[in-house]
């Protein structure tokens, strides 16, 4: 059996379908699986064992749907669900198979605060997809892979780190889903612990300036390491403290405990770090502490994110408590 599974971004919404692919495996160990994924996102699952093929998107759909009528798949499991995976689809004319995207109830919630989300990740949809292939959910959480040789050493990090450190992210793909500069001074200032902060490029200038404060204590490594080499970075920290990010979820993927900060959007929407069968909130992960303000009435005011707060005040993210933030991180320290 020949499967293609599309899902062209991001990191995070990548590496939360790669619980179907060890699942699909597990289910047909001889499955040939493919996986269709935009260019800039494909290191997220380069090196993944179970994927037999990995096929690239650059902006020339229609190379790709030539290239991919060749494979002659049995079946296709769309977890992009856009239009671009459903031409892809309907162009293939096999048996194709996908997931409720909820994009009405996240309307609801975002337009009117009827919060009619189901207490589960996004990763339980995913497994509709792959209902009629009789393919379940073995509980067992994300995967990340990274290959020995794109790791990091241990003279990457200064020395006062190498006993352990916790990993705050502070990129985000909108500025709204970011922990303001100051915000994250202040946790460093009475954080206990070393601190490594991890960031693309567009987050270096931020982290000097949250690093400066706190020299010897706090490591800037936004923008000096690739997205692997970030990850194992995450790999080796003690705790992660992160925005509603991909490296959230690589950290799920390596059972980080982890404090996640949501700012404009909210974990109801199913994309709360996940270990397995956890929920939200019946069944919540005893590694996961969700930062929000659910009593704020404009929250959350977007499912993706903005350039800036829409009242000006930023209150999601600037009423999150620091003191919280450091007893959490304290008790995951020593767990």
């Amino acid at each position: 059996m020949k499967l293609l599974i599309i899902r062209f971004s991001s990191i995070g919404d990548i590496v939360l379908t790669t619980p179907v692919l060890r699942c699909i495996k597990k289910k047909y160990p001889e499955a040939e699986l493919h996986f269709l994924v935009k260019d800039k996102f494909q290191k997220v699952v380069a090196y993944h064992p179970n994927i037999s093929r990995l096929h690239v998107y650059n902006g020339n759909l229609k190379e790709n749907i030539a290239a991919l009528k060749k494979e002659r798949f049995d079946f296709i499991i769309d977890l992009q669900k856009n239009l671009r995976s459903r031409k892809v689809s309907s162009k293939l004319g096999v048996p194709a198979f996908t997931f409720p995207k909820l994009n009405f109830l996240k309307w609801l919630y975002v337009r009117l605060k009827w919060n009619l989300m189901p207490d589960k990740s996004i990763v339980e949809r995913y497994f509709k997809a792959v209902k009629k292939l009789n393919v379940e959910n073995d509980g067992e959480g994300l995967e990340f892979f990274i290959p020995d040789h794109l790791k990091t050493r241990q003279d990457d990090i200064p020395m006062g780190h190498y006993a352990g450190f916790v990993a705050c992210v502070t990129g985000g793909s909108f500025t709204t889903k970011k922990f303001p500069v100051d915000k994250w001074q202040a946790f460093c200032a009475v954080c206990p612990y070393p601190i490594i902060l991890l960031g693309g490029p567009e987050d270096k200038a931020t982290g000097e300036a949250i690093a400066r404060e706190h020299k010897g204590k706090v490591y800037n490594a936004c923008g000096k390491f690739s997205l692997l080499e970030s990850a194992d970075l995450i790999k080796r920290s003690k705790v992660v403290v992160s925005n509603d990010t991909g490296l959230m979820h690589i950290a799920a993927a390596f059972k980080k405990p982890v404090i996640s900060l949501w700012g404009n959007t909210a974990p109801d929407m199913g994309m709360f770090p996940y270990y397995g069968h956890n929920n939200l909130k019946h069944y919540p992960a005893p590694q996961s502490k969700i930062m929000e303000i659910p009593s704020l009435s404009c929250h959350p005011c977007s499912k993706l994110g903005y350039a800036e707060c829409p009242k000006g005040h930023f209150k999601c993210m600037r009423d999150l408590d620091i003191k919280t933030m450091v007893e959490t991180v304290h008790k995951f320290w020593k767990a």
